[in-house]
């Protein structure tokens, strides 16, 4: 049976299967469930809109 190699995620290095990349960011003693908390993803975006310009 052949291994399939796979790159670490963390570091330009094979990855050694240490589950280091599995760690969450913001809580270390949980496994990360891809909540997004840690990169500060909002839900709306608002846009101002300073003027409407018409062409006739």
């Amino acid at each position: 049976m052949k291994i399939e190699k796979r790159e670490y995620v963390l570091y330009e290095r094979e990855c050694i299967g240490c589950g280091e990349c599995d760690v969450c960011d913001l809580n270390p003693d949980k496994i990360c469930d891809n909540c997004g908390k840690c990169l500060d993803i909002r839900d709306d975006a608002v846009i101002k809109i300073d003027k409407i310009i018409l062409d006739d």
